[in-house]
């Protein structure tokens, strides 16, 4: 009977351990946070990986989980996007480049938490996908300063970048 609780002890440990590798923490991180070893923190998660391959249950579950946290990422994008835009429109430079920076960050460890959990085998993928997001915002921007000065090309721009982006683009009415 010791046994059993021995185990089912181990496994809730294991699966608070995947949690937090979930969440994008380092295993230097998960080891202080549940006060274990990093070797312990290292070896649940090999063994969660080893039942993830050997478990169809458990792997569409560890889907579920990688899939919810995915779409967490997306919502706070979409709204650290609705500042940018709010902060764009009041000419609030300060708060829509912090919001920008937070956009880089969500992104940063959203593709941190898809390559930890196996996702995303080669790193430049997930290079490619920032670095292409840095680029949409930078021209995003340069066409926002360039069309502000003429009346119809801003509008023309703003309904244009609205569907490239998917979100309605605010024009600044002088």
């Amino acid at each position: 009977m010791d046994n059993s609780i021995e185990l089912a002890g181990q496994f809730d440990q294991m699966n608070t351990v995947v949690e937090e590798l979930l969440k994008g923490n380092t295993p230097n991180q998960i080891a202080k946070r549940l006060d274990i070893t990093r070797a312990q923190v290292e070896n649940h998660i090999k063994t969660w990986k080893d039942f993830i391959h050997d478990n169809q249950a458990i792997r569409d579950r560890a889907k579920e989980a990688l899939a919810g946290a995915d779409e967490h990422y997306s919502m706070l994008i979409k709204e650290a996007w609705d500042v940018v835009n709010e902060a764009g429109v009041a000419s609030e430079l300060n708060t829509k480049n912090s919001a920008l920076k937070l956009i880089a960050d969500i992104e940063s460890k959203r593709i941190d938490m898809l390559n930890k959990a196996g996702v995303l085998e080669d790193n430049s993928m997930a290079d490619q996908i920032l670095e292409s997001e840095r680029k949409q915002t930078v021209l995003v921007n340069i066409l926002r300063d360039v069309t502000s000065s003429c009346e119809h090309c801003k509008w023309e721009v703003a309904k244009r970048l609205s569907e490239v982006t998917g979100q309605i683009e605010a024009v600044v009415i002088d």
